[in-house]
């Protein structure tokens, strides 16, 4: 009897059928349709407060995205194991009703004219509805796609992240050009419209490959069915998950109030005039739109998760995440607090987005990574497939809390203090206890000899005052820092040999996977 691992071995690097490439942009328009318009939300929000719901606080108006958020983690496990039992049609087909009718339903509970929208009938729509129909969507977007994939998950799960970037720009441009031509209302109904479309491409062809094999549970009423409680013993995989949570808590306060920082600092202009916080008495002399702010961000959150899809498998999926999310707090902490110019809030825009994308799809592929760490022998080799779907979906329903409250405490902060330093510390801190938590899991990962990561920096320091007196280098003719600037968290496919186990000289930090 073949193995699934072996099934896959013979597989051809990319499928010969053309329902493959048809599922791969249906993948992308589910993603287009979740986290896409969790990224467009601040649009909605800048427009909420200048035109609508001018009298509303801040903190209730991040609460309406954030609400989004929480809903696409909170179900991203159950979603999981459905799909993973075979029920991708229900799912999909659940999450196609619910998006387009709740955006629809937004134009009709949002008023016409001047008056004020009431926000229960907004929060409701845009938040609740939408949100549960962006749960079934999210994690259906990879996991279906990576099915027809088995040689290329990594690539084929980078381009469908894609769409979220690229919605975050498509969106936020159409309500703003529609708003002027046809009112807010059609607008949304223009976007709902595009909505409605691409989910029922979706609904048709977003299907998992006939071969995949599905592991329905004997029972459902099991807690291990839904939960496994290996993964709450296993450090790394805590430790990332900690800092997934932070990741989230200091995530979307940065899209979420883009635009009204923009506005009130004078380095662009919006619709409307109402803000709890003073403006800037004199523009920059060359403000720009506010909302084309969040759409360069977005768009260059693509190259970071091309980049991403093209390169993590290479320089090893968890140490190109700690890299991006250190840089990503760097970002936040000085050069968004210290933008002066339109010209600064653009290049932040920019540096931010690039980090931003790599940041926000790589969770799933360090899961990966860290299940391959763990179970690297060749009795546990099938275990990280079989539960990549169960602790990823774990990881994102325990960061659901913080992607609810951290908008909503940003919110707070700005209405309390009346300044938007407050968010970007907020922001910046939270990323940078993120990248903390993710060299903490990194540390408790095997390297590829078995070795612990603090056993060996222990004795590579010990050896570095020798060879910096000495200008020795190793055995490869590279110097200890090399050595250690290359390492990847890929495994290599052969075994390692004892000899080399006991050579003290050459230094490989790769863990398993």
């Amino acid at each position: 009897m073949v193995s699934s691992t072996e099934a896959h071995a013979l597989d051809p690097n990319w499928p010969r059928s053309w329902r493959a490439y048809v599922c791969w942009l249906a993948c992308f328009f589910l993603m287009f349709n979740s986290w896409g318009l969790v990224n467009a939300y601040g649009t909605f929000s800048s427009y909420y407060v200048g035109a609508s719901m001018r009298l509303t606080d801040q903190l209730q108006l991040n609460l309406i995205g954030s609400t989004q958020s929480f809903l696409v983690l909170a179900f991203s496990g159950p979603v999981g194991r459905l799909l993973d039992a075979g029920h991708s049609r229900k799912i999909v087909a659940t999450g196609a009703f619910l998006v387009p009718f709740g955006m629809f339903m937004l134009s009709i509970a949002h008023p016409s004219g001047d008056a004020q929208a009431s926000y229960i009938n907004i929060w409701s729509t845009q938040g609740l509805v939408v949100g549960l129909g962006m749960a079934c969507y999210f994690v259906s977007s990879s996991q279906i796609a990576a099915t027809w994939f088995p040689k290329r998950k990594g690539l084929a799960v980078g381009m469908v992240a894609c769409g979220a970037s690229i919605a975050g720009v498509v969106y936020p441009t159409m309500i703003r050009f529609l708003v002027d031509a046809l009112g807010f209302n059609n607008a949304v109904r223009a976007v709902a419209g595009l909505v409605t479309l691409t989910s029922l491409f979706s609904l048709v062809f977003a299907t998992p490959n006939p071969t995949h094999a599905h592991h329905k549970p004997k029972s459902w009423s099991k807690l291990r069915t839904w939960f496994d409680t290996d993964a709450l013993r296993n450090k790394a995989f805590c430790w990332f998950t900690a800092a997934v949570a932070f990741l989230f808590l200091g995530f979307y306060p940065v899209f979420f109030n883009l635009e009204e920082w923009a506005a009130i600092s004078g380095y662009s202009t919006r619709g409307g005039s109402h803000s709890p916080i003073k403006f800037a008495e004199q523009p920059s002399h060359v403000a720009l739109q506010t909302f084309w702010l969040l759409t360069i961000m977005n768009g260059s959150s693509t190259l970071g998760r091309l980049a991403m899809a093209l390169f993590c498998d290479r320089t090893g999926q968890l140490n190109m995440h700690i890299g991006a999310q250190l840089i990503s707090a760097v970002f936040v902490l000085l050069f968004w607090s210290l933008a002066d110019s339109t010209g600064a809030a653009i290049a932040f825009c920019v540096c931010f987005g690039i980090m931003s994308g790599a940041v926000i799809g790589l969770p799933p592929a360090s899961i990966a990574n860290i299940l391959d760490c763990t179970y690297n022998t060749p009795e546990t080799r099938h275990h990280p497939h079989a539960k990549l779907g169960q602790w990823t979906g774990l990881m994102y329903s325990v960061a659901a809390i913080p992607a609810l409250i951290g908008p909503v405490i940003a919110g707070h902060l700005v209405s309390e203090y009346q300044t938007y330093i407050t968010v970007q510390m907020w922001s910046g801190v939270s990323l940078l206890c993120s990248a903390m938590c993710m060299i903490i899991s990194r540390y408790y990962l095997p390297c590829v000899d078995g070795e612990r990561v603090g056993t060996k920096l222990a004795r590579i320091l010990g050896r570095n005052t020798l060879l910096s007196d000495k200008g020795k280098k190793t055995d490869t003719g590279e110097s200890d820092f090399e050595a250690f600037s290359q390492v990847t968290t890929r495994a290599p496919s052969r075994q390692v040999s004892g000899e080399r186990l006991r050579d003290a000289d050459k230094v490989d930090f790769s863990p398993y996977g």
